[in-house]
């Protein structure tokens, strides 16, 4: 949720306009979370609020600015601020629940595709699994160090999706790809650790261990399998 700013609403200003209504707004005590919200509100002196997405309690939020306007505020602005982002980031989490929820209910043919064909591969011969769900399948057995979740590996590869498509390619850019273990996805970082230098493997990433919910690119959808052949060419020092 982005908040692009607040908008005074017109029941404050007229909250702000006579000694009875200041008198009120003065009484006024913080209560609630979103009391909090509105005095912190307040206290930055925000110019916008979108009043559909943010339910502020317009008698705190006037509140706020009289304190201000006195030099006696409840707050000071470095935990007002930190009212806001803790409720924004709730916020945010929240919409990315109903979000992942939503998108499971739109690809759920997809996702079952996905899921039926990691049942049947498991059960090839040569496929080994770990427990996080990764599978793989060794091409070439290398017999050099193997890398670390702290080593920066050199690697050439071929990626695809569980119908055939290939989606990215080192080896046809004829350029091997570098990269630290620590800053890939799960699945590729995991399954290099297993990789002595000179390997050559299939893996296959559920999608938990690749990109999950999240659409990455043009052809990676949202839930997707990845299949990589990879070959380990080098730790680099």
């Amino acid at each position: 949720m982005k908040i692009k700013g607040l908008i005074v609403l017109t029941s404050v200003v007229a909250l702000m306009l006579g000694s009875c209504a200041k008198q009120s707004i003065s009484n006024a005590k913080i209560k609630t979370s979103e009391d909090s919200l509105s005095y912190a509100f307040g206290i930055i002196n925000f110019n916008a609020l979108q009043a559909d997405s943010l339910q502020l309690n317009p008698k705190i939020v006037a509140k706020a600015m009289f304190d201000g306007e006195n030099g006696k505020p409840e707050m000071t602005d470095e935990i007002a601020r930190g009212v806001i982002m803790s409720y924004v980031t709730g916020r945010q989490a929240e919409m990315a629940e109903i979000q992942a929820e939503q998108d499971k209910i739109q690809y759920k043919d997809y996702i079952a595709e996905n899921e039926a064909f990691l049942t049947n591969n498991k059960e090839k011969t040569g496929i080994s699994v770990t427990p996080s769900g990764l599978q793989y399948e060794v091409i070439k057995m290398g017999n050099g160090n193997k890398p670390s979740i702290n080593s920066t590996v050199k690697v050439h590869y071929v990626g695809t999706l569980i119908d055939g498509t290939e989606f990215d390619s080192s080896v046809q850019r004829g350029e091997p790809a570098q990269f630290p273990l620590a800053g890939v996805i799960s699945g590729w970082t995991e399954a290099l650790q297993l990789m002595p230098v000179g390997s050559k493997f299939r893996i296959f990433l559920p999608q938990e261990l690749a990109y999950g919910p999240n659409q990455a690119g043009e052809l990676i959808k949202p839930f997707s399998t990845l299949i990589f052949e990879v070959e380990l060419l080098e730790i680099v020092e």
